[in-house]
């Protein structure tokens, strides 16, 4: 199917990008890697009037390093984080996910920063960026602002980005020394999506003992989440394979599971239980 007929605008730099957000904000879409927003359009299940396509924008494709963080531009695509060698070793757990996004066009297209605005409930990246605790960068006409993590998903397709402002960058703080993590996904056999995917950092005390868990889950609900009853039952201990499967029992605590032609929600419900314990035993190895 073929999508409506829209407008086709080709941004250059941010500024111009907002200029024409501001200009088409009910009627516009922003156009990066296209691995999301052109499937829904061939489906009708979007018909933006005008494409303002920033994938020429050379500011946002930059990955940097410092003591604090790394900042990787909205424009890096699946491809580029999962071959750049200095990220694998600041943050391998970012590497690890962009290594299973999709299929190889898809990473070889699709960007961080238009997977992370499109909140995909099924994207791999929300559950790995919720357990690093990234912040987002965006800019808008008032200027740039910072959204913690935990306030951008806000359900399925909805984030905290206002419709004149551009997902600009994600700031990675970076991990203590020693820090370890772990993704494990269920993949859709078709798509690649997760069916539920777990992703965890971890950083042990000097006793041994869980002194950081953080655990974010994608895929089971209409919106990615941490696991924070798992995290507080871990916290502090030095956990064996029976605690840390009591722990992963509460992963699911208080959200409501996916049901479709995928999987109903009690399977759904055991499968990120059992990842959950997956993840935590690879991470702690």
């Amino acid at each position: 199917m073929f999508p409506a007929p829209f407008t086709y605008h080709r941004a250059t730099s941010v500024s111009e990008a907002l200029s024409l957000l501001q200009e088409h904000a009910d009627t516009g879409k922003v156009l990066a890697g296209g691995h999301s927003l052109l499937p829904i359009m061939k489906l009708r299940l979007a018909q933006p009037e005008h494409i303002i396509d920033i994938s020429g924008i050379e500011e946002l494709r930059s990955i940097s390093f410092d003591a604090d963080s790394v900042r990787i531009g909205a424009l890096v695509t699946h491809r580029e984080l999962s071959t750049n060698r200095q990220l694998a070793e600041a943050v391998p757990l970012i590497h690890e996910m962009a290594n299973v996004v999709g299929d190889q066009q898809v990473r070889n297209l699709g960007t961080i920063g238009g997977a992370l605005a499109h909140a995909d409930p099924a994207a791999d990246y929300p559950a790995g960026m919720l357990a690093l605790d990234v912040t987002i960068l965006a800019t808008g006409p008032n200027g740039d602002r910072e959204i913690p993590i935990g306030e951008f998903f806000q359900g399925f397709l909805t984030t905290a980005l206002q419709p004149d402002e551009l997902l600009t960058a994600v700031r990675v703080p970076s991990l203590p020394t020693g820090a370890s993590s772990a993704y494990e996904k269920l993949p859709n056999p078709a798509s690649g999506y997760a069916t539920v995917g777990v992703a965890v950092v971890l950083t042990k005390g000097n006793d041994g003992s869980i002194a950081d868990l953080r655990v974010g889950i994608t895929g089971a609900s209409d919106v990615a989440w941490r696991a924070t009853a798992v995290e507080e039952a871990l916290n502090g201990t030095s956990p064996d394979e029976a605690a840390i499967k009591a722990a992963a029992t509460h992963a699911t605590d208080g959200v409501e599971m996916l049901e479709d032609k995928h999987g109903p929600a009690d399977y759904r419900a055991r499968v990120t239980r059992n990842l959950v314990r997956r993840a935590i035993t690879r991470a702690l190895a």
